[in-house]
């Protein structure tokens, strides 16, 4: 019996050959456009919004998973919260906040700069 070419083959299976990937050399590439630039621009509250989320989570060092657990609420929930900062339309409420930042063992402060 022939070897169907829509089957990998055991090697191509067991090799992992990453594609090599730099963000800041994509995003200072990227930023050369001025639609993507005033896009970037536009989002930059909720990218620091969430990143700050990370960091704490991070530096807690707990997952997504264990920060849901102990606000109560499902993982799915979570990366939902985290995946929202980009999306004007359902952005996490202060409560949640507050809540996810007890969590990672943190206090919610908010600033105006």
């Amino acid at each position: 019996m022939a070897k169907s070419h829509d089957q990998p083959t055991s090697a191509a299976i067991d090799t992992y050959n990453p594609v090599p990937f730099n963000l800041e050399a994509t995003k200072a590439e990227w930023m050369q456009d001025p639609e993507f630039r005033a896009a970037y621009a536009a989002q930059a509250d909720e990218f620091a919004a969430l990143d700050t989320l990370l960091t704490a989570r991070k530096a807690a060092g707990l997952t997504q998973a264990e920060v849901a657990a102990r606000m109560g609420i499902r993982p799915s929930s979570l990366a939902r919260i985290e995946g929202s900062l980009g999306n004007h339309k359902h952005s996490p409420s202060l409560e949640t906040l507050r809540n996810y930042a007890r969590a990672c063992g943190k206090r919610l402060e908010i600033r105006l700069l």
